[in-house]
């Protein structure tokens, strides 16, 4: 079966959407008076709910800390690659919230922050985890229930473009790992399984929310490969009773990470409260948050809490096969793995 006819959708224009709170004052040292600034959080497409409310606590939290004050978060979101190319291209974040250690490294690699950044906050700057599962139509038609069931005939598989989203780069992840831990497989079986999943994807999105979009509003497809937050957003808060959450029967820990662009804060004076902003998401409220928009604490404690909500499903660690540093470059850098796959090169 030859690739379908597949449309790449164009990159959504970037959301800066500011909190509604009072005139933005910054931080400043005890002491001394406050100055006038805000923080713009750039962020990846699936954390615009999660961050409008982080955003609104951590206002209020800052307001009452020694050498605190007022202060206003606004927050761009679209797909993970293409927030991190428009940082490199000027936009003037003073923290990243990504959804892939990929696209920050790259932010480091050319100066704009510190090559060290992972190890600067717990849990190698990971606050919380996701999984990638399947969205599928209420009921499952299909019955697609694991990831050998998305090669067969008929079945319409929508996931947005790894060359711009890290949703996308996960779900294709998620899937090579399945097809590498078959019976007998290595990397070219791997790899033959993926060339064959992507002839079953007639639509590539450039970031998650926009395949979400598609799926949902849309009705294109039969199953979505979402993060787990996402697809239980769209399960129970968007579409009650009109899509079902399949687990597969292995998935990837998902990792979004975030940093500090040392060199935008450092510009605007905003290191202080930058830190503390992200600081703020490994606090047991900042935890308790990421639990209610569907993301997996990182802390113990509110994870138990929370173990009810998420279903149990065997993930794999992409260091086991070599982290992001190689994974960017053999499956995502141009020539690499999907483009060849994708050309129809396999």
């Amino acid at each position: 079966m030859g690739f379908p006819r597949r449309r790449l959708l164009a990159a959504v224009p970037l959301c800066l959407a500011p909190v509604a709170l009072p005139a933005a004052l910054s931080v400043a040292a005890p002491g001394s008076a406050l100055a006038q600034t805000a923080l713009l959080n750039v962020s990846y497409d699936p954390t615009r709910e999660l961050y409008k409310d982080v955003n609104a606590r951590f206002a209020a939290f800052w307001s009452t800390q020694p050498g605190g004050g007022v202060v206003t978060v606004k927050t761009s979101h679209g797909g993970s690659g293409a927030q991190s190319r428009a940082v490199l291209d000027g936009l003037q974040a003073d923290v990243v919230t990504l959804g892939i250690e990929s696209d920050i490294d790259v932010l480091a690699d050319k100066g704009l922050l510190a090559k060290d950044w992972a190890g600067r906050l717990p849990n190698h700057s990971v606050p919380y985890t996701s999984r990638i599962v399947f969205l599928v139509r209420h009921g499952n038609p299909k019955r697609l229930r694991d990831w050998s069931d998305l090669v067969q005939d008929g079945v319409q598989v929508i996931t947005p473009n790894p060359k711009t989203s890290s949703g996308g780069r996960w779900s294709y992840i998620a899937a090579y790992l399945w097809a590498l831990h078959q019976p007998g497989a290595d990397e070219a079986k791997a790899e033959d399984y993926i060339a064959r999943l992507y002839k079953h994807v007639p639509i590539l999105d450039t970031g998650a929310r926009g395949s979400t979009n598609t799926f949902v509003q849309r009705n294109e497809g039969d199953v979505l490969l979402a993060w787990e937050d996402e697809a239980l957003l769209a399960a129970h808060d968007l579409g009650e009773g009109k899509f079902d959450v399949v687990y597969p029967s292995s998935s990837v820990i998902a990792e979004p990470p975030v940093a500090v662009v040392d060199s935008v804060a450092k510009e605007h004076g905003t290191e202080k409260v930058a830190e503390a902003y992200l600081r703020y998401l490994y606090s047991p409220d900042g935890q308790e948050i990421a639990a209610k928009h569907h993301y997996r604490p990182i802390d113990p404690q509110v994870a138990a809490r929370h173990a009810a909500e998420f279903a149990p499903v065997k993930a794999y660690d992409v260091a086991t096969i070599g982290g992001w540093r190689v994974l960017q470059q053999k499956h995502f850098a141009e020539g690499g793995v999907f483009d060849r796959i994708y050309s129809g090169g396999r």
